[in-house]
């Protein structure tokens, strides 16, 4: 168990070497006392900076600014139809989030920033690599850091456009002028995204990363296929992949890529590339991924004193979360965000966030029960912690599930194995005066765990686990967490190659993990797969998004999806008896406003103001779209 909690030692040390300024790209990291002249000098240099590139996805993972945490799964899941924006009366980002309306013009600029910061480092990795003297013998680990900075350049800059479209293109730490300018997603941002991706997949050592927080050839592979789907769907319209109808995409040369183009027959190999030399598999129980089924919790649901968690009493004690093969660095995960034991109580710090080393969605989907300030008393919430009941999970995830249950007449375990039933698995939990947009349900993956065993009513279960030292945050409940927030699991692996082949055999292979009927290939039958295995995890919103295609009206499938909120029964005030109906802030409605924006954010105007109108707003954000529908007001 130690290694879960300290496994991301080593960058606790590099994330604070290099310092930044606020400005988007003004994060050159050797602007430093450490000039390009003599730093990196020598290979421990290289894997410095290797470990300040992976940090930046502990400030997002882990970070908390303005109010919302970082982690832009978690923003995806809020602007998709699995989460409300919840929370209390005060917390206002997550639900303008989740309206995709915006409270103030620079309301979502952190992670523009950060992305470009992580962008840089990468930039820099890349740059800099060769000014060590390499040895034969140190060839590949040279190549193996450089295809580790491509790999993460591609994924920060896959994220910063998913989340804010057109935006300018950074591919080195000398920016010329044409580089400010807003560059095309589709013609050229997915095409240096996928050529980092491929470069990584070359560069990289033919092996598994083992769970050690490093991408890998086969992490790579996984990511190719992720982009591709997205930038065919999204932005060529092919929705039905396995007709083999999609383009093939331009590559950019570079070293590990050799130019030419990426055919959706290359994605398919690079995905049985891992099916057949990876080494991953599902693990055997899908309970076994998330930290709800830890062995302490499951010797009290066994030992006949106190509270017993009946979910996973018929678990296999050796598939708990905390058996080796497990949890953490399980044979399931190619890649993830890690965490470990040294967060700080305070906001603030862009790249060096002093909670960036906790989990921090246990935090933020934790349950705010107790209309009487008993939070996290275990009487009321066991087994599950206190936080801050943002981005609860909606009415509309659980009932479509219910009644797919119903009409295929099986029960998914992955319902339970995701949400918590608040009025029928924790009977005694109630709500908060200032609650709002709650569903009556919470997210169970992520979930942070108590334990009769604690000390105290508000302590994680990490606390007991061996190699555990006391938080610096003094505070369990909100510094404890360090489960892997898991950014691609073999069973995505999987269920891309049934969607992108139409063979259905990899597909089955996950719907039998889950112990749910084996259905043919269709697409429907994909498209569900998919929200049922990925529910809460962030995949949701570009799913729809790459199944509906760019400009396609309120018609499409992923603005219907979310109108399909509209009326249904919330708490408010926490008064269970007396629901509300959930409707949109402004008269737009969700159909409208996901069509005018194609679910793209905002660009932060500070941001747009450093370009010097070299980057224009998006659709739905500008003055071509009346103020009043897209900005945030107080409706509770």
């Amino acid at each position: 168990m130690k290694k879960y909690i300290l496994s991301s030692l080593a960058v606790l040390s590099a994330a604070t070497m290099f310092t930044s300024c606020n400005d988007m790209l003004d994060t050159d990291p050797r602007v430093t006392e450490l000039t390009a002249a003599t730093f990196p000098g020598k290979p421990g240099d290289v894997e410095a900076l290797n470990a300040a590139t992976y940090s930046i996805m502990n400030t997002l993972g882990g970070g908390d600014q303005s109010g919302i945490c970082n982690n832009p799964f978690y923003w995806w899941c809020m602007m998709s139809d699995e989460c409300y924006g919840s929370g209390g009366l005060q917390d206002n980002v997550n639900k303008s989030l989740h309206h995709f309306t915006t409270g103030s013009s620079n309301q979502y600029e952190q992670n523009f920033i950060l992305l470009y910061g992580g962008i840089s480092r990468a930039n820099n990795q890349i740059e800099t690599i060769d000014n060590v003297a390499w040895t034969e013998a140190q060839k590949t680990q040279r190549n193996q850091l450089l295809g580790e900075a491509f790999f993460m350049r591609g994924l920060y800059t896959m994220w910063l456009t998913q989340l804010f479209g057109d935006v300018p293109l950074i591919t080195s730490t000398v920016i010329t002028e044409d580089m400010w300018e807003e560059a095309s997603a589709e013609d050229a941002i997915y095409p240096q995204i996928i050529s980092d991706f491929v470069s990584a997949k070359s560069l990289m050592k033919p092996e598994r990363a083992n769970g050690s927080g490093h991408a890998d050839k086969f992490a790579a592979e996984a990511f190719i296929a992720r982009a591709y789907m997205f930038w065919a769907g999204f932005y060529k319209k092919v929705s039905e992949l396995a007709s083999g109808s999609a383009p093939a995409i331009e590559l950019v040369e570079q070293e590990g890529c050799n130019g030419g183009s990426l055919s959706q027959a290359d994605v398919v190999a690079g995905l049985r590339d891992i099916v057949s030399n990876g080494g991953y598999e599902l693990l055997p129980d899908y309970r076994s991924l998330w930290q709800y089924s830890n062995s302490l919790l499951w010797d009290e649901a066994h030992d006949g004193v106190g509270h017993a968690y009946e979910f996973i009493a018929d678990m296999d004690r050796n598939n708990c979360f905390d058996q080796p093969g497990m949890g953490n660095g399980n044979k399931e995960e190619l890649f993830q965000i890690q965490f470990m034991n040294a967060s700080k109580w305070a906001i603030g710090g862009t790249y060096n966030n002093p909670r960036m080393y906790s989990n921090y969605l246990s935090c933020f989907w934790g349950l705010r029960n107790g209309a009487t300030n008993d939070n996290g008393k275990r009487d009321k919430t066991y087994p599950f912690n206190q936080g801050w009941g943002q981005g609860t999970p909606s009415c509309n995830l659980w009932d479509d599930w219910t009644d797919a249950e119903r009409t295929g007449g099986y029960t998914d375990i992955r319902k339970l194995g995701s949400m918590i039933d608040l009025d029928n698995e924790l009977e005694a939990y109630t709500y908060e005066k200032d609650d709002n947009e709650e569903s009556g349900y919470a997210c169970k993956k992520y979930a942070d765990v108590n334990l009769d065993a604690c000390a105290a009513d508000n302590d994680s279960w990490w606390s007991k686990c061996e190699g555990y030292s006391s938080s610096s945050l003094d505070n369990k409940q909100q510094g404890d967490h360090f489960e892997d927030f898991y950014l691609m699991r073999y069973a995505d692996v999987l269920l891309m190659l049934t969607e992108l082949t139409g063979e259905a055999q990899w597909m089955n292979m996950v719907q039998a993990r889950a112990g749910v009927p084996q259905t043919p290939y269709s697409l429907k039958n994909v498209q569900n797969e998919r929200r049922w295995e990925f529910a809460l995890e962030g995949l949701r919103f570009n799913d729809l998004r790459r199944w509906s295609g760019i400009n396609s009206g309120t018609s499409s499938m992923a603005a219907q999806a979310l109108q399909a909120q509209k009326g249904k029964q919330i708490v408010c005030y926490g008064q269970k008896a007396n629901k509300v109906s959930l409707e949109h802030m402004t008269s737009a409605g969700w159909a409208k406003r996901y069509a005018d924006t194609n679910g793209f954010l905002p660009k932060p105007q500070a941001q747009m103001t450093l370009m010097n109108g070299k980057m224009k707003q998006n659709p739905g954000w500008d003055e071509n779209t009346p103020a009043e529908e897209w900005t945030y007001k107080v409706i509770y």
